[in-house]
């Protein structure tokens, strides 16, 4: 059970520099933001590793430490570039890993990764907990696309899809020592959206959330009043905005203790000139272009970053993964 009092804010974050990026066909039927560009693949691949670099580039301006790993060519992955669907870090060190619904995601889970992280950059790793064996029965739970955490008050918002089951959610839950707080939601034409931070993100101070996507009335206010009831302001978001990726951003602190509020260029063209002034007054923003990146593979700023809350150690002898 995770027992550390954790910030909601990230000061540090793992990304993946794609080896094989493209449009992924094992998780289209989900997934309908995906596959809206008529690009090949090796033209994805192209813009997206560009597109990645401009990303790292404009948080560590802002002055978040970035820790960027290389994809493997093989097995090939063409999602690797979503780190957060797979693992998820924590201030009492535990590092949890989901299970995940596209078969080839799977191979996403990289234990090298986290003993690089506390091998070779100075964090501290103590307890994996390993959900994958869900996958087994048809279960899964893609780590923070699924949930959208508030760490503070130990929340884990998730709207329910095939990506997003309760027996997943659950075992999260009591092993981290959170309260699931779950939800239908689905886009403008009623398909069932895939993950819950397409539609929301939990900050410091501020949420965001486009709650017109929750159709079931008396879950729409709960959630909403969960919000409010943690201290939150609440920017509420169109179901165009929330196709605009406006809903997929994340807040982030920088190493001078300032706010620093990712998403893109899309999804900060969507917004309108009240929220952009809400969210300038909480802090920076940081928004570059990644459009093959939302178009091709159906994920924006948030899915690209993986934060990293677990505690910084200069002692080795801590840093060993243990199940």
């Amino acid at each position: 059970m995770a027992s550390a009092r954790e910030s909601q804010l990230a000061s540090a974050v793992l990304m993946i520099r794609p080896a094989r990026f493209q449009s992924n066909p094992q998780t289209a039927e989900s997934n309908r933001f995906q596959g809206k560009t008529s690009a090949l693949p090796a033209e994805q691949h192209a813009a997206a590793l560009a597109q990645f670099a401009a990303l790292a580039k404009a948080l560590e301006r802002a002055g978040i430490r970035v820790v960027a790993f290389d994809d493997t060519p093989e097995p090939h992955t063409p999602d690797a570039i979503f780190p957060n669907n797979w693992v998820s870090f924590h201030a009492d060190g535990t590092v949890v890993l989901y299970p995940m619904e596209a078969g080839n995601r799977r191979t996403e889970r990289r234990r090298d990764i986290i003993e690089s992280l506390a091998d070779d950059h100075g964090f501290t790793v103590r307890n994996v907990i390993d959900l994958s064996h869900h996958e087994q029965e048809g279960h899964f739970l893609e780590g923070t696309g699924s949930m959208v955490l508030d760490r503070v008050n130990r929340i884990a918002y998730a709207c329910l899809s095939s990506r997003t089951h309760l027996d997943a959610l659950g075992e999260f839950a009591q092993r981290l020592d959170y309260e699931p707080l779950t939800f239908d939601a689905v886009d403008q034409d009623g398909a069932a959206i895939y993950h819950t931070n397409v539609l929301m993100n939990v900050g410091e101070k501020v949420a965001v959330i486009c709650d017109e996507a929750i159709p079931r009335q008396a879950q729409r206010q709960a959630v909403l009043q969960s919000l409010a009831g943690s201290g939150h302001e609440v920017i509420r978001l169109t179901f165009a905005q929330l196709h605009g990726f406006a809903g997929n951003m994340l807040e982030l602190r920088s190493a001078t203790g300032r706010r620093v509020t990712a998403m893109s260029e899309q999804a900060r063209r969507s917004l309108d000139d009240e929220q952009l002034e809400r969210l300038a007054a909480n802090g920076d923003m940081v928004s570059p272009a990644i459009d093959t990146i939302e178009c091709s593979a159906g994920g924006s700023v948030r899915c690209m970053l993986a934060e990293i809350h677990l505690p910084k150690s200069d002692d080795k002898t801590d840093n060993r993964a243990r199940k």
